[in-house]
């Protein structure tokens, strides 16, 4: 059931005060929470569409999603699954579907490098457990990568072809593995990572403002990139993912160079993604329509842990390797009591924790500070949306927290 007036109006007072000060708060947000129908408990944006716009931040603006595209791929992954075109555990056919996973060597930490000693699994590839890494967030494969440097958001295949950190299976940290994924997919399905996205999973749920190729429209409503400095407060700067934002829509042979990016490559419209955090929190089937995207048994699957003999996985902390980019993170989602970590298919498993979500609530994030959740067990999911670097803001942290317990407190009245 909706809530009611009051309990509305004080979120909304939460989310628009979080954007009063335009030079250190959040330029702008919006803030989804959906129920197990798919109805909108609160859907508001407050601020402006990005530090020093006189356009106030709307529900139609478009959101560059970056890591929050790993769900949906996690998602297209395991309907061909389902289907038994992709294997799970089949590194033989992930390695024949990406031959450039074959020949790489391990980045030992004195910066040699060994051989691979075994094939690469999509399981692997999904739950972060394969050796790749990002180099934003590793100060190995950043050394590795002087003087030229890696980007990971140029829109370029190249880019994704990083040495390993470990050999596959023998550790977890956090990388390109589904991008690679999405390539495996594009590569046994014969359609572009965007194409079947759009065909399978955005069209049955009446998705339209989604898509790794924003059209006009879209590009139109796009919010804007902001940064903070060291000192707090906010500046304009260029979007980290430009190739598809100025791509020529007309030109096909120029749209097919993009590299269509399963870890990061996905603009959104905040309420169309709760339309798929829906089908999880359904077991699969989408409450207005019916549709069945996943079996149930597929769902259960994603949500439990796939990486139990990695318990404090994120408690190795995550520096800034380019400070730009990320602060450092000293664990992902610290719970009292340190409880067993999870990972599930693809996405942090999370026992309880401060705010009032249940054991077995998933969630994830997007680099420019954007924060998911579902929690199936109360039925309840939503997303925080900003464009913010830095990741782990503090200020957008802060609101996350507070607008997710108000919600679980709305919903024990």
């Amino acid at each position: 059931m909706p809530f009611d007036v009051q309990v509305t109006s004080y979120l909304r007072n939460i989310i628009d005060k979080a954007c009063e000060d335009q030079k250190s708060g959040i330029p702008g947000v919006t803030v989804v929470v959906i129920d197990k129908d798919g109805s909108e408990l609160l859907a508001h944006s407050a601020g402006k569409r990005g530090t020093g716009s006189n356009d106030p931040m709307a529900l139609d603006n478009v959101f560059w999603i970056a890591s929050c595209t790993k769900m949906l791929v996690g998602v297209a992954c395991m309907k061909l699954i389902e289907q038994g075109i992709l294997q799970l555990d089949d590194g033989l056919q992930t390695e024949s579907l990406c031959p450039e996973l074959k020949s790489l060597k391990i980045l030992r930490p004195d910066g040699t490098f060994e051989d691979k000693k075994r094939t690469i699994t999509l399981r692997m590839l999904l739950t972060h457990t394969s050796g790749f890494g990002y180099t934003f967030f590793n100060d190995r494969l950043r050394q590795w990568s002087y003087p030229v440097g890696v980007d990971e958001f140029s829109g370029r295949i190249e880019d994704m072809k990083l040495p390993l950190l470990f050999q596959p299976g023998e550790g977890w940290e956090y990388g390109v593995g589904i991008d690679w994924a999405g390539v495996a997919l594009e590569r046994a399905t014969g359609m572009t990572l965007n194409a079947y996205l759009q065909k399978h999973v955005f069209l049955p749920l009446g998705i339209k403002d989604m898509s790794m190729i924003p059209n006009h429209d879209m590009r139109r409503r796009l919010a804007y990139m902001n940064s903070r400095n060291p000192d707090g407060t906010l500046r304009a700067r260029d979007h980290l993912l430009r190739a598809p934002l100025v791509v020529d829509l007309d030109n096909q042979a120029e749209i097919a160079r993009v590299f269509n990016s399963g870890g990061a490559g996905m603009f959104a419209r905040p309420q169309e993604y709760c339309k798929v955090l829906a089908v999880l929190l359904n077991d699969g089937t989408c409450p207005r329509t019916g549709i069945k995207l996943l079996r149930k048994e597929t769902v259960d699957n994603m949500f439990s842990n796939q990486v139990p003999q990695f318990p404090n996985y994120s408690r190795q902390g995550i520096p800034a390797a380019k400070p730009d980019l990320t602060n450092p993170i000293p664990e992902l989602y610290p719970v009292p009591g340190d409880p067993q970590q999870g990972w599930g298919l693809t996405f942090m498993l999370s026992n309880g924790g401060a705010t009032g979500r249940s054991n077995g609530t998933v969630h994830w994030a997007g680099l420019p500070n954007l924060w998911w959740w579902a929690d199936r067990e109360k039925g309840v999911a939503g997303i925080i949306c900003t464009q913010i670097l830095p990741f782990a803001d503090p200020k957008v942290l802060g609101l996350w927290g507070a607008i997710e317990a108000e919600i679980y407190k709305a919903l024990g009245q």
